[in-house]
């Protein structure tokens, strides 16, 4: 039995939930990853984890076996991190998520100065607007806007992104041009960003002067992603409210318009975001260190954000 192999199998399991998500992140077949659970139970002689056909829970053994060999696993990569740092050249695999337009507009066209810092570093890029679970899908970090909601993750504030209401200049000759937020509720057709986690719409906020109004109403059309919703907006659908820097190339060429300018709504933050349990290494330690350097010149810094704000996860 390879036992550092088996450890390294049980703690992911354990973090994944199940032997499907575990044997994914490894990248190992299912079969593989139970056969080295069971040696590792064989070779302990106590069982780690009682197995049903619904769920994988772990017994009062496993719980003590599963913080003990994390800690060991963490030592480990501690010492390979520390000849790295003595090298000086960080190297290795990080998987990072981020949503659609600000992996578009934000994060790629800021890379290639972090790939030319750091060429040993490889680099997945997940990008997708629907939350994805740092530890089950094996994500080093990632980079989202709106209020945290778990005290499992460990954030930095990358900076604080402006959220601007607009639509197309046949759409407003057509319906009007809104000059109060109250007349989006008469006649206006709305394209509302839809939560893939939640499925529902996010309201329209707008603030001026310390009063803050928030429109629900009827969306004409939902949609779920960030660039598919900026783009139902320049195809003439109805208004948005989208971020400054998914607007700024539309708004430069004319294709968008925006309104309500007074009433922009409170800027909105974002961060970066990993697993408490999750060690940090020398490669996502300087991957977090340069997001935090470089993001706020692209996000538009703002006022604080709102506490009350749903999540836009742009």
């Amino acid at each position: 039995m390879d036992q550092l192999l088996a450890m390294r199998a049980f703690a992911r399991v354990v973090e994944a939930g199940g032997f499907t998500r575990a044997a994914d992140s490894l990248d190992m077949p299912i079969a593989t990853v139970s056969k080295l659970v069971r040696e590792l139970e064989a070779h302990l002689g106590v069982s780690l984890l009682q197995r049903t056909t619904r769920r994988v829970t772990v017994t009062p053994e496993g719980q003590d076996y599963h913080a003990k060999c994390t800690r060991i696993l963490r030592d480990l990569e501690d010492i390979d991190a520390s000849f790295n740092l003595a090298r000086g050249r960080p190297r290795g695999h990080l998987r990072i998520d981020v949503g659609g337009s600000t992996a578009r507009d934000v994060l790629i066209p800021l890379l290639p100065d972090f790939m030319a810092r750091y060429p040993d570093i490889r680099i997945d890029l997940g990008v997708s607007d629907r939350p994805v679970d740092l530890i089950g899908d094996n994500v080093d970090c990632v980079i989202r806007g709106g209020p945290l909601d778990s005290s499992s993750l460990v954030a930095r504030h990358l900076g604080n992104a402006a959220l601007i209401t607009c639509a197309t200049r046949s759409y407003l000759k057509q319906f009007g041009t809104p000059a109060y937020p109250d007349e989006l509720k008469n006649g206006h057709r709305l394209v509302s960003y839809v939560s893939s986690q939640t499925g529902r719409a996010m309201p329209f906020r707008f603030e001026r002067d310390g009063e803050k109004i928030e429109i629900k109403v009827e969306h004409r059309m939902g949609v779920n992603e960030s660039n598919a919703h900026l783009a139902a907006c320049v195809a003439g659908l109805g208004i948005v409210q989208t971020f400054t820097y998914a607007a700024d190339s539309s708004l430069r060429d004319g294709s968008l318009v925006e309104i309500l300018k007074p009433w922009r709504p409170a800027p909105y933050p974002f961060h970066v975001v990993y697993p408490q349990t999750r060690h940090v290494t020398h490669r996502l330690r300087v991957f977090i260190d340069w997001v935090v350097e470089v993001f706020p010149g692209r996000l538009n810094e703002g006022k604080s954000p709102a506490k009350t704000a749903s999540s836009y996860p742009m």
